[in-house]
């Protein structure tokens, strides 16, 4: 997802001279360094300087350009955290923040870059839109979107690398503010974002294969949510299934519950998020998540597929 963020951006770029990128102690890499060589003037590193990294983007956009800062997730939304409050969402500038390696991606480096709380508390920020791609085509769609709005800062919560497109050829495009289904059906709603849904999709394999009907549902934008489009998949359902590699307190299920019970919907909401915990494991993505119960044999088990 970052190789194809980094794709999307340079390509852009080419038409597009207010668009320049700032990251904080990150190595370009691929379509990156691309960008670096091609417009060097439009690059600057700020080395472990991440406060400065984002006074610099909330500059750089009062001077008229578009300005993206660029790092690990944990490190482009927590330690700067009062410049992106005070100086960009204040302010209602027009900067993309990516933070790459979103949940615990990073699972080998331990806690302090673990991003599972990052969606709650960059919703909670006024002004501050959230969006979280599930696969290279959504990170695409969703840099495009973030290259040409004008509206104000957003947080783009990338995976790091690797992560398959889902679904070809999807009738439903990306349209920011608005849940996308991958596929529609009537029994149950597999619902969730970031590359942590193709785990929802075998879910939702096991249960097509006990003859359900089944629905999966990217809800890529988490501010502003879409609203009534989750309720017309509430009331459309007998059961949600909602999967996050995020903490538990202030996600999608969360907001969810919230909206059932608001429009009094009786469907069955059962959700799937990482702990509400640091767990000190420093091995594989996979062996995190199956800690954490996000992995597809734990959901599987609880859900007595």
């Amino acid at each position: 997802m970052r190789n194809t963020f980094a794709k999307t951006f340079f390509n852009e770029a080419k038409s597009d001279e207010r668009l320049s990128i700032v990251v904080a102690d990150i190595s370009p890499a691929g379509a990156m360094s691309e960008f670096r060589k091609e417009f060097p003037n439009r690059f600057i590193n700020t080395g472990v300087a991440e406060q400065i990294m984002i006074g610099m983007v909330a500059g750089m956009a009062m001077q008229g350009l578009k300005p993206f800062a660029y790092t690990i997730a944990t490190f482009s939304l927590y330690r700067p955290f009062e410049f992106i409050r005070d100086d960009l969402c204040y302010q209602n500038l027009p900067v993309t923040i990516v933070g790459i390696g979103g949940g615990v991606t990073y699972s080998s480096l331990g806690s302090t870059h673990h991003a599972q709380e990052d969606i709650a508390i960059a919703r909670a920020v006024p002004n501050l839109s959230v969006i979280a791609p599930c696969d290279p085509f959504e990170t695409e769609k969703a840099t495009q979107f973030c290259v040409k709005q004008e509206n104000g800062p957003i947080y783009l919560r990338l995976g790091k690398a690797g992560e398959p497109i889902l679904l070809e050829n999807m009738s439903d495009p990306f349209v920011f503010g608005k849940i996308r289904y991958l596929k529609r059906g009537s029994d149950i709603c597999v619902v969730g974002y970031g590359p942590i849904l193709q785990v929802g999709l075998k879910i939702a394999e096991l249960f097509q294969e006990r003859g359900k009907n089944i629905s999966i549902v990217s809800n890529h934008t988490l501010k502003p949510m879409d609203e009534e489009g989750l309720v017309e998949m509430l009331a459309s359902h007998n059961q949600i299934i909602i999967i996050e590699e995020m903490s538990p307190i202030g996600g999608l299920s969360d907001y969810l519950k919230v909206v059932a019970w608001k429009n009094n919907l009786k469907c069955d909401i059962i959700n799937f998020s990482l702990k509400d915990k640091f767990i000190h494991s420093y091995s594989s993505h996979d062996d995190l998540l199956e800690l954490h119960g996000l992995s597809l044999n734990y959901i599987n088990s609880k859900l007595d597929i």
